[in-house]
C-alpha cells in the first residue's frame, strides 16, 4: 500500500531527552489521521519533523513520496501547515494575508486570484476580505489560516491544534470543512486535545511520552477497551501506558 505519510522508527532527541521515540505511522491519501496525547507527549515535535522543520535524530520518513531527511524543500511544496499559534499578520486585511501567503507558495497572479476566490467562497470569507485580520473573531481567524494553508492545493494538510481556544460551534464548523477537504482527496494530519474532534478522524494515534501507545479507528479503540466514550478509552490506554 502507498501512503501519503510514512515513518519508520522516527526519533527526535534533545540532549538526553527523547521527545519522539521510534514511531511508526502510515497515513493513506484522503485519510483524516488524528494525533492525540497530553501536552509534552511529542505530537508537535513529530509534526514539525514531518513538515521538514526539524531534523530527526534517527529513523526515516516520507511525506508525499519525499524523504524527510533529504527532500524537505520538495515536501514543503506539497503540504499546507497550520501551527498552534495564529501565524498571520493581524494588521493586514484578510485579502492581503491571502495574497502574501499565495505569493510565498509561488502562485502566479492569475492562479492566486482564482484560488483566493475559490477558498474565500469555500470558507465563507468573501464578505470579510476587506476586514482587518486582527478584528475577526478567533474562529474566523482560524478559517483564514486554513484558507492560507490550502491556497496552493496541497496534497497534505498538517493541522497542529487548529481549534485551540475556539468555541464549540466554530470547532464543529471547522471540522465540517476538514471533512469536505478529506472527501476531495486531501490527506489531513491533525493534532488535538478534544475527544469529540477525534471522533471525526478515520484513525487516531495516542502518544504517551513520545511513544505511540495505540493506533486504530475511534470505534475500534472503544470496542477494544470496552468503553462507551473515546475519552474513557483514551484514559484506559494512558493508564496502561503509565504502569
Amino acid at each position: 500500500m502507498t501512503f501519503s505519510i510514512e515513518t519508520s522508527d522516527l526519533t527526535k532527541k534533545f540532549g538526553p531527552y527523547t521527545a519522539v521515540d521510534h514511531i511508526n505511522v502510515g497515513v493513506r491519501a484522503g485519510e483524516i489521521f488524528g494525533f492525540l496525547g497530553a501536552n509534552g507527549a511529542g505530537k508537535t515535535t513529530a509534526i514539525r519533523m514531518l513538515c521538514g522543520l526539524l531534523t530527526p535524530t534517527s529513523g526515516s520518513g516520507h511525506v508525499a513520496g519525499f524523504d524527510i531527511m533529504k527532500e524537505t524543500a520538495k515536501i514543503r511544496t506539497r503540504i499546507g501547515y497550520m501551527s498552534q499559534k495564529f501565524s498571520l499578520y493581524p494588521d493586514l486585511v484578510v485579502r492581503d494575508n491571502l495574497k502574501l501567503y499565495g505569493s510565498l507558495y509561488g502562485l502566479n497572479k492569475r492562479n492566486l486570484a482564482a484560488r483566493m476566490d475559490e477558498m474565500s467562497a469555500f470558507l465563507g470569507l468573501t464578505d470579510l476580505l476587506p476586514r482587518i485580520t486582527g478584528s475577526l473573531p478567533w474562529g474566523w481567524q482560524q478559517r483564514l489560516s486554513l484558507a492560507c494553508a490550502n491556497l496552493h492545493k496541497p496534497q497534505i494538510l498538517f493541522l497542529d491544534e487548529p481549534t485551540g481556544s475556539v468555541d464549540p460551534v466554530s470547532r464543529r464548523n471547522f471540522w465540517d470543512l476538514i471533512q469536505l477537504l478529506s472527501a476531495q482527496g486531501t490527506t489531513i494530519f491533525v493534532t488535538t486535545h478534544h475527544m469529540d474532534e477525534a471522533e471525526y478522524c478515520h484513525r487516531i494515534s495516542i502518544m504517551i511520552s513520545g511513544k505511540i501507545a495505540a493506533m486504530d479507528s475511534p470505534q475500534a479503540l472503544k470496542k477494544k477497551h470496552n468503553c462507551e466514550t473515546l475519552l474513557d478509552a483514551f484514559l484506559a490506554i494512558v493508564e496502561g501506558g503509565n504502569r
